[in-house]
């Protein structure tokens, strides 16, 4: 369901603007007395810096010198002193052009129509008079265009990003770019001491601004002749791949203003961020800034950012949008490969460090991020579930199987004996502590869910390649804590009351707000552990006690499942509007930190930058939220509507995929669920939790509040509440 979205000017940053994108070429649409067109390349990177720590350690040297608490061992093993901000791997942005108009006109509104990927802007000057520009992108080219209104007076300025980030980069050995500037054309190219130069060239003809980029070899030829391009053939290409791709797309239809506006947005910028055939999406995806270097580098955080852009896609139905993602990890299996047998002495053990660029070398030197092993376990849960949901046979042996079998050969070598039992003594919680040396500890709970996630997964892809059933992942599984527990009082103020939850690690309470709810991680996306359980619940009290005051944007989307698991539907959606006014900025920017003070202490001054931190995670975040509340899978039952918002009275929904290749639909009214209906293109059992208290289907009629069914391929089955 397509839909057409405003902005409303002054938008006075890049990540506040209008983006359109096609996974490698990315623009935004903003600006105040000028209109500016903020262009970015998904992939220009400056690779110099990696930090090869698997080459200079392995687990057991880890394990061995943080347990003699040997500070200097550990930072010698990591390099921890080489590796700053300026000298670690990172993308750069592109520039600018600024659209300057002479006669007085200024822009007031822009427009976005998500089914056609175009955006138009309202200009008026003082005297009232009004003029609209159209804004467009090719899907299959570096290619942007601006339609400008007959005799319209614009003058065009190209600035690239060097004006802003060369004070930083250029004593790192970067030099200015090659600019060049005539009468209505000019541009300018980007060279950097060891990675490929990318290019941007701009010309005006007639009443088109036209502007290409190029990276790599040739990349100033090859952009101009980009510019060549047939225009009315690459509009008609655009319109023809956003009509393809919303023919199929469920429908979502909430009663929720806000929640509708995410959803809409969402689903927009993912496929723009997604293409197959494009980069792999980092951090921000091709939306760049060309002020800053982008925090964290836009590189690939795998211990939650980039599983949370790409989640959406499972329901959506767009496997084929994960192709990107799958063709890197598929070129970097060798080096996975010899990283985890160096690090572990096992030959079947795979290691994918939580932040890498595009060559997975490391960025940066936070060494508890490098030993993160769920960031291996959870890429091959992901690739799972993508392999569950669309049946991709190539997929499941290429990719999930090496990746499962990896993370649990990985985990099998850190653990050891202990009281009869399995355990980590030496495992992570994601960023908790930071890097510090304390910043680790026995049976991670977030580390012994992921490993009994991977247990569940191996019997079945093995069942599906015709592979052998180890009986040792059973075994393990058996042996090993679902989670660590800590017992201490349920308030501080009345210390007497006792009580156990879920720990961080061993002795590690949640002492205080956090970004990352990785010790209930077992709820989702884990998925191993039941909200009910006394223990679980006792742990969500804690952390919902805890609070947000320390949340990144990210985070928030993730409480919102973490509710709508424990069927706290109203919670999921109070803390998604909250997302929504805290965490984006004027312009619908999905943001890192909060926008403005007084909520959480991640904003502005208190953080890293005093700059906006844009990252896609949280706004696809919201998207997976979003379809928890409408359907969940637990255990192979499909529950349609788990929990009901008391303040949704009406909705539909249509389409959205489960595994098996099922599509499901509800209709609710009145605040009660009408209808349900199942598509099931390859057919195969459906276990059906529907939510109606009677139902028929038609030929018969029943009371069962979940049904079993074996439906043929192609088969369609529609419930509908009886009386």
């Amino acid at each position: 369901m397509t839909a057409t979205l405003s902005w409303d000017f002054p938008l006075p940053r890049p990540h506040c603007g209008v983006p359109l994108g096609n996974g490698n070429l990315g623009v935004l649409v903003w600006g105040d007395e000028h209109l500016h067109l903020t262009i970015g390349r998904s992939g220009f990177w400056d690779r110099r810096g990696g930090n090869a720590f698997a080459t200079r350690t392995t687990f057991a040297e880890v394990k061995r010198l943080l347990q003699a608490g040997d500070q200097a061992g550990l930072r010698r093993a990591f390099d921890l002193d080489g590796h700053d901000h300026d000298t670690r791997p990172h993308q750069l942005g592109c520039g600018r052009l600024e659209l300057r108009f002479p006669g007085g006109h200024r822009p007031v509104q822009a427009t976005l129509h998500t089914g056609t990927g175009i955006v138009r802007v309202r200009l008026v000057d003082g005297g009232g008079r009004w003029a609209e520009l159209m804004v467009r992108l090719a899907m299959d080219r570096e290619l942007t265009w601006v339609e400008l209104p007959p005799g319209l007076a614009v003058e065009i300025v190209g600035r690239p990003a060097w004006e802003w980030i060369g004070g930083v980069v250029g004593p790192t050995g970067v030099q200015p770019p090659r600019h060049e500037v005539a009468a209505d054309t000019g541009g300018w190219q980007q060279d950097l001491p060891a990675d490929d130069p990318l290019a941007l060239r701009w010309r005006r003809s007639g009443n088109r601004l036209i502007a290409a980029t190029a990276l790599g070899a040739a990349a100033w030829d090859r952009a101009g002749a980009t510019l060549d391009s047939d225009l009315e053939l690459a509009g008609k290409e655009s319109l023809r791949w956003w009509h393809r791709v919303w023919q199929d797309l469920p429908r979502v239809e909430l009663p929720d203003e806000q929640l509708q506006h995410a959803w809409d947005l969402g689903v927009y910028r993912y496929l723009a961020a997604t293409v197959p055939g494009a980069v792999a999406c980092p951090l921000q995806g091709p939306w760049l800034e060309d002020y800053q270097i982008p925090p964290w580098s836009c590189d690939y955080h795998f211990n939650i950012n980039v599983q949370m852009i790409y989640q959406p896609g499972l329901r959506l139905g767009r496997a084929q949008h994960f192709q990107p993602l799958w063709d890197l990890l598929r070129g970097w299996m060798p080096g996975l490969r010899a990283a985890g047998q160096a690090f572990f002495n096992d030959p079947d053990a795979l290691l994918l460090p939580h932040a890498v660029d595009d060559r997975c070398q490391v960025v940066g030197a936070f060494w508890t991020g490098m030993i993160d092993h769920a960031c291996t376990g959870w890429m091959g849960l992901l690739a799972f579930e993508t392999w569950r949901h669309d049946g991709d046979a190539r997929l499941l042996a290429d990719l999930v199987w090496p990746l499962l079998t990896g993370a649990h050969a990985g985990y099998r070598a850190m653990a050891e004996e202990r009281d009869g039992r399995l355990s980590l003594p030496v495992s992570v919680s994601p960023e908790f502590k930071g890097a510090r040396m304390d910043a680790w500890g026995r049976d991670a709970s977030f580390q012994l869910a992921c490993w009994h996630a991977v247990l569940r997964a191996l019997p079945v892809a093995a069942a599906a390649l015709g592979r052998p059933v180890d009986p040792q992942w059973a075994a393990t599984a058996a042996r090993l804590p679902a989670f660590t527990t800590v017992r201490a009082s349920r308030q501080r103020d009345y210390p007497e009351k006792q009580v156990e939850r879920i720990a961080l690690w061993e002795g590690m309470d949640l002492i205080e707000s956090h970004r990352h709810h990785s010790h209930l991680a077992g709820i989702w996306p884990f998925q191993t552990l039941d909200p009910a359980d006394p223990v679980v619940r006792e742990s969500l009290w804690h952390w919902t006690r805890t609070g947000p005051g320390a949340w990144s944007g990210w985070c928030v989307p993730w409480a919102a499942i973490l509710n709508a698991r424990a069927g706290k539907a109203d919670g999921a959606v109070a803390w998604l509007r909250w997302w929504k006014d805290v965490f984006t900025n004027t312009g619908h920017g999905t943001l890192h930190d909060a926008d403005f003070p007084g909520h959480s202490t991640l904003c502005g001054d208190t953080h890293i930058s005093k700059e906006e931190i844009f990252q896609l995670d949280a706004g696809m975040g919201a998207l997976s939220a979003i379809c928890e509340l409408l359907v969940q899978e637990r255990d192979g039952v499909i529950h349609v509507l788990p929990a009901l918002p008391a303040r949704w009275r009406s909705l539909r929904f249509d389409g959205l995929h489960l595994p098996g290749g099922v599509r499901v639909g509800a209709i609710v009214q009145l605040h009660r669920v009408i209808e349900v209906h199942i598509e099931s293109p390859r057919g195969g059992l459906l276990r059906l939790a529907h939510g109606l208290p009677a139902w028929h289907d038609g030929t018969t009629a029943g009371t069962d509040p979940v049904i079993e069914r074996e439906l043929a391929p192609g088969q369609t089955l529609v419930l509908r509440r009886a009386n």
